[in-house]
């Protein structure tokens, strides 16, 4: 069966979305969070048991596991040509403290889908098709985010990758030898044919214009600014206001200042702060040190450099006022994305071939699709959720939104993959 006839086929292939929405339910299992969500945060044993039973399914609809030194998971299904590069697709299985079902795990769920699919169908492929679990993804344990994919494309190295420490001053390294998920195969030696990843939106946009499928033709640009404020330590009852030197103060202004850097930037540019903690975090003692990660973001180059000089310039200044040390410390960063047209395209022209609505869409999230692009041809799919809701354990999508990304997941790929016989 050629390519176009597969797309010939249009609203006649399609993959099993009550399958799909099963096991998107069934990982929601591990790693409950406490209003409904997740919280399996990368390489703890909630993240170890989800990956167990990704293996599990992933062997049983027939296809081989290789695993990274940074863990990360590659599912293969052989292909007709063994000399032909393979067809990657995926996202990430691990969540934030309080993350929501879907954010990665669709994608993940859903290229599993359409293996599993492509099985009951009896579709075959030039290219091999791998499914990719990434490895710590979310950032929100080991900064920075994307970092397994950023070593696969060659951002990071594994002695950096390894040497990041959580909140608790554990480090990647020794957390992924302690969950048993370690692999021998070095990071990066995998090529690809091209990557796929579908993902929800964790925006507002594709609900509000009701559209079934975003077309993701680009991504933003992200720095993010690690602060670390040193004041003094002092009795916020007896200590007079003009003879503080108070780095809670400080970090106040500069989030008030990157408000406003951001807002004269616009338009599409952001900055927010999501993380911050207090030295020694007592009520009544004015903090020591504060620490807090300033995130920036536009997919535009300019203004997103812009935007990191004048906040690194006027933060000292700041705090010069105040008495306040102030050190910052770039933890993330990645350029503004352009996807493959050709990839693009074929998103597009499989969401029309399925009768679903669709629009460009510019991804306001980092992904592991933006370092696959460093790579290899990549381009990224994008369905709906409620509110634009993510992060969030309120975080919702509805089974019909999973299974037209799925779908359209599924066309695209095996157009890529080229089916034969």
């Amino acid at each position: 069966m050629a390519a176009q006839g597969i797309a010939a086929q249009g609203k006649n292939l399609r993959i099993n979305g009550d399958r799909l929405w099963d096991s998107l339910m069934e990982m929601a299992k591990i790693g409950p969070g406490v209003a409904g969500g997740n919280n399996r945060q990368t390489l703890t044993d909630e993240d170890a048991e989800g990956r167990a039973l990704f293996q599990q399914w992933c062997e049983a609809a027939g296809m081989t596991m290789g695993l990274d030194e940074m863990g990360t998971m590659f599912a293969t299904r052989a292909g007709e040509d063994p000399e032909a590069l393979p067809v990657y697709m995926g996202s990430h299985l691990d969540t934030q403290p309080t993350g929501g079902k879907y954010d990665g795990v669709l994608g993940v769920l859903a290229a599993l889908e359409t293996v599993r699919t492509m099985n009951d169908l009896g579709i075959k492929t030039k290219h091999p098709i791998v499914v990719t679990n990434w490895s710590n993804e979310e950032g929100g344990r080991f900064a920075p985010a994307m970092l397994a994919s950023g070593v696969f494309a060659g951002v990071h190295d594994l002695a950096f990758a390894y040497g990041r420490k959580d909140l608790e001053g554990k480090t990647y390294g020794e957390e992924l030898d302690r969950i048993g998920w370690k692999g021998d195969e070095t990071v990066g030696d995998r090529k690809m044919h091209a990557y796929y990843e579908l993902h929800i939106e964790q925006g507002p946009i594709l609900e509000a214009e009701g559209k079934d499928i975003g077309v993701v033709t680009h991504c933003q640009g992200l720095w993010w600014l690690e602060f670390t404020l040193t004041g003094r330590a002092a009795h916020t009852g007896s200590t007079p206001m003009d003879m503080r030197v108070n780095a809670g103060l400080a970090m106040s202004r500069i989030l008030e200042m990157a408000q406003e850097v951001a807002m004269a930037a616009q338009p599409h540019t952001m900055a927010g702060v999501g993380q911050m903690t207090f030295e020694p975090n007592s009520r009544n003692v004015l903090p020591e040190k504060v620490i807090f990660t300033v995130d920036l973001r536009s997919p535009d180059q300019a203004k997103l450099d812009g935007m990191r000089a004048e906040i690194e310039k006027r933060a000292p200044e700041i705090c010069a006022e105040l008495g306040v040390g102030c050190a910052v410390e770039a933890v993330g960063h990645f350029d503004p994305v352009t996807f493959t047209p050709e990839l693009v395209g074929n998103v597009r022209a499989a969401a029309e071939a399925l009768g679903y609505s669709h629009m460009n869409i510019v991804s306001g999230a980092g992904h592991d699709a933006c370092w696959a692009a460093k790579v290899a041809p990549t381009t990224m799919i994008m369905c709906p959720c409620v509110g634009g809701i993510s992060h969030n354990e309120a975080e919702e999508i509805s089974k019909d939104w999973a299974t037209a990304g799925t779908d359209v997941l599924l066309h695209a790929v095996l157009e890529t993959a080229e089916v034969v016989g």
